[in-house]
């Protein structure tokens, strides 16, 4: 069951949506400032603002949140896979 309290897509900067899929993938906020060469405590404020800017309480509700509005992918589910010219379209649908 979805929370009633779930708001629609929030405004994400880029930043915010890298730190939201690799939470989605468990990492803690120290492997991601280790893997994004930025220190704990900035990983800590995105993801207070990112809890802030969904109206979630903790990382499970904003990776719910996540799947639910099509911000992150896990294990090819929830994944839209986009051609990236038109000639690629073409060719696909061929």
């Amino acid at each position: 069951m979805v929370s009633s309290k779930s708001i629609g897509p929030a405004s994400l900067s880029g930043r915010e949506l890298e730190i939201l899929e690799l939470v989605s993938t468990g990492l803690t906020n120290l492997e991601i400032a280790e893997k994004l060469e930025i220190s704990k405590r900035t990983v800590d404020n995105h993801i207070s603002n990112i809890l802030t800017k969904t109206k979630t309480e903790n990382r499970v509700e904003l990776v719910r949140w996540a799947l639910q509005w099509g911000k992150v992918c896990l294990n090819d589910v929830n994944c839209c896979y986009l051609p990236f010219n038109s000639s690629s379209a073409s060719e696909a649908l061929s």
